[in-house]
């Protein structure tokens, strides 16, 4: 692929603004004006409006009739000085490579030169930079020529130009991007020598910048202007369709070779050109920058931001540069979302971050709203009524839209986050959901520490869940409940793991349609669940235990599951039990909330038991100190509940003292025990 340069075109059939018709009547215009005395004509067309291209294609149609053209580029030379040397030097020298009858021009050409510029324009240090460049270029030639003055010279010049057959167009481009006094120059030096027979100067420029430039004691410089120019023609505007056409084109072209350009969406593209991109694009220079602007983001991106989004955003960093710099300073002011259905909870700061990014660009006010409005519309209840629920930021982070934290940072940071990662893994576990086998393949596949992240983030499909995934996927979910490792919680209020995946299965469970083909699918799970925990984790989900459950099924049904359920855990082996991972809560639910006619549990007394009843009991106690941001931890036990299952303090410690001889790489927890049985509570001793 390569990009479009900014380079002007140079042929006719690289015409796509359809200019080649006003190029060629104007230089027929040209022609069919006396050069006797000479010209000065001009092309005027503001900055980067393919001014440079206009006049190649009006040179084509004058060396077709074989009109010489020379050219001279002004940003070369500095200084009025060596301004005028150089000119004639430059005019010379391409007079004499053109043929053979331009040679005694190109020689005449350079003697006026070297007699003009001889006479030291500058004052005082004019002649000592006179005496060092007569020592270079001959100075008994330069001095005979000096002695005849100027005018011998000159009237030299003029009868060889008077001569010719056709006249000799000398093209000045770009005289807009000098600065003023270099503009100023060039002007001089186009009167001292505009006069010549047969010499047509072609000037380039923007006339707002050129008589800006002109304009000194209180004479305006279009009065200067049109002293020197006897014809302009002002560059025709491109009609908005054929520029339109251009832009789609040179987009379209750019994005061809790109291998992943992310998601685009039809019908936020027309909004996102007509309200954003169109107005910021003046000319084809213009285009021609956003092309090779998006193609280096959108390549760099590989697919991870949606393309309507790039696209408008790309438009605001290359032709608004202040703008794009408050947007990459305010992130949580575009993309975090409200509380409720105002905005008067939210912190001052997010909404002085918009009105920050609006007031960098005040002619652009109405253009930076409408970019919120398209492509940050969490932040749009900033500056209007409409607020998103904070579903929306799952769909956005489907979609790939900036508006979405995540995906905004991956714009602004050109690299993955822990949270973007975690999504794209949930992305191709989503599309696995159905298949069981592959389900869990997948899943076991990835590092077990990202393991929790990747299942959060399956919440972000929780609109798109299939209800054919239901069984497969719940029962992979809760079969690899004990294998996740529990990671370490910086934030006292974040979910632990065994919520995390909770909120993922009942959020698949709820999707059934009624409570009984709820109650099925549970029927069907249950026998592919490998543990009691994952089965009493299941039923808790459904049921109607306070705090817990959330009653998807009849209470009849739910409190048939947990009875068959105890029923499973009094059958239970002790080395089974042993290896469940919520074994106090399975043990609580027998004795605690067995009917009448339910049978006792017995625990035996097995050493293995006994070590992961205590150890199931340990927790952390986090606490916080009043504006501290340190989080203290406090390994603690549930003392009483492990009391109540062995029956007095004593048997618990009896049977603690039992386990404790094998496991001695436990010393902490048995340390802890020892606490407890010394009378320690927490929160009442200062260790």
């Amino acid at each position: 692929m390569s990009i479009r340069s900014d380079n002007p075109i140079k042929k006719t059939n690289e015409d796509t603004l359809g200019r080649s018709k006003a190029a060629i009547a104007f230089a027929k215009q040209i022609k069919g004006l006396d050069a006797s005395e000479g010209l000065v004509v001009g092309v005027l067309g503001p900055w980067g409006s393919g001014k440079t291209s206009f006049i190649n294609l009006v040179r084509n149609k004058l060396a077709k009739d074989s009109y010489p053209i020379l050219e001279f580029n002004p940003w070369m030379f500095s200084g009025a000085n060596q301004l005028v040397e150089s000119f004639f030097i430059e005019v010379s020298a391409q007079l004499k490579i053109k043929d053979s009858h331009l040679q005694e021009i190109g020689k005449e050409f350079e003697e006026y030169g070297e007699v003009l510029t001889g006479l030291g324009w500058l004052p005082v240090v004019g002649p000592w930079i006179e005496r060092f460049r007569l020592l270079g270029k001959g100075a008994s030639k330069i001095l005979k020529k000096k002695k005849e003055g100027t005018g011998a010279v000159r009237k030299k010049l003029t009868e060889a130009l008077s001569d010719l057959d056709k006249p000799i167009v000398v093209v000045l481009d770009d005289i807009d991007r000098l600065s003023t006094q270099e503009i100023r120059d060039i002007f001089k030096l186009v009167r001292l020598t505009a006069s010549f027979p047969n010499i047509i100067y072609v000037l380039a420029f923007d006339r707002a910048r050129v008589e800006q430039a002109l304009t000194e004691e209180g004479i305006p410089g279009r009065d200067y202007l049109e002293k020197i120019l006897q014809i302009a023609i002002d560059l025709p505007v491109i009609p908005p369709g054929v520029l339109n056409k251009q832009i789609f084109a040179i987009i379209s072209d750019t994005l061809d070779k790109v291998k992943n350009t992310g998601p685009f969406d039809e019908n936020k593209w027309p909004d996102i050109y007509y309200e954003i991109i169109r107005p910021l694009i003046r000319n084809m220079r213009d285009v021609r920058r956003y092309s090779a602007s998006i193609h280096g983001t959108v390549q760099s991106l590989e697919g991870q931001v949606a393309l309507h989004d790039v696209l408008a955003i790309e438009a605001i960093r290359i032709f608004l540069p202040d703008v794009y710099s408050e947007i990459a300073k305010s992130v949580e002011g575009l993309t975090e979302m409200s509380s409720g259905y105002t905005d008067r909870d939210d912190p001052p700061r997010l909404k002085a971050s918009i009105e920050r990014i609006i007031q960098v660009a005040p002619e652009h006010d109405e253009l930076v709203k409408d970019l919120i409005k398209r492509v940050f519309p969490a932040a749009e209840r900033h500056i209007g009524n409409m607020h998103y629920g904070p579903d929306y930021q799952r769909k956005w982070l489907r979609e790939r839209r900036l508006a979405n934290e995540s995906i905004l940072r991956i714009y602004l940071e050109r690299q993955g986050n822990d949270k973007f990662d975690a999504f794209i893994d949930a992305e191709r576990a989503f599309s696995l959901m159905a298949n069981q086998i592959e389900f869990e393949k997948f899943l076991r596949g990835l590092e077990p520490d990202r393991l929790e992240d990747v299942i959060s983030a399956l919440e972000n499909y929780e609109d798109e869940f299939p209800v054919k995934s239901i069984v497969p996927s719940v029962s992979v979910l809760l079969n690899m409940l004990p294998d996740l490792p529990e990671k370490e919680r910086v934030d006292m209020f974040a979910l632990d793991t065994r919520l995390v995946v909770g909120r993922v299965v009942y959020r698949l469970i709820k999707k059934m349609p009624d409570p009984e083909a709820t109650l099925q699918a549970v029927k069907k799970i249950l026998p592919n669940l490998n543990t009691l925990s994952s089965k009493y984790e299941l039923i808790t989900d459904v049921g109607y235990r306070e705090g817990a459950g959330h009653k998807l099924v009849t209470e009849e049904a739910a409190s048939e599951l947990e009875r068959a359920l105890r029923d499973e855990i009094r059958a239970a082996s002790a080395s089974k039990l042993a290896k469940e991972y919520e074994l106090l809560r399975l043990l609580l639910m027998v004795t605690r909330e067995s009917a009448d006619d339910e049978p006792d549990l017995n625990l035996p007394n097995n050493y293995r038991l006994t070590h992961s009843m205590i150890k199931n009991a340990q927790s952390k106690m986090r606490s916080q100190s009043w504006g501290d941001r340190a989080v203290k931890i406090t390994p603690v036990l549930a003392w009483d509940v492990l009391i109540g299952l062995f029956g007095t303090e004593d048997e618990l410690v009896r049977r603690a003292n039992t386990a404790r001889s094998h496991y001695h790489d436990e010393k902490g927890l048995y340390e802890l025990v020892d606490k407890y049985a010394s009378g320690w509570q927490p929160n009442r001793d200062d260790d």
